[in-house]
């Protein structure tokens, strides 16, 4: 199984982004997505951009993964 983890852009570089991702961040290759914008929320796996999602998608998603990662710490 694979998983993509969204992130919200927050810089811009060529061909890379630092994406905030649930309390952290990191910089991603975005050389497959077109048209990255800061604010953008982004699907990523293994390092890599492979999606643009909406921001209410990207929001919805993030707290899902939030409360997961919340019953994993009780």
């Amino acid at each position: 199984m694979c998983v993509a983890i969204p992130g919200r852009v927050i810089e811009l570089y060529k061909d890379e982004a630092l994406v905030e991702f649930i309390g952290s961040k990191k910089i991603v290759n975005t050389s497959l997505i077109k048209n990255v914008k800061i604010g953008d929320y982004l699907l990523i796996h293994v390092g890599i951009a492979i999606e643009k999602i909406d921001k209410d998608e990207g929001r919805k998603t993030i707290d899902i993964f939030k409360s997961m990662i919340s019953k994993l710490e009780e």
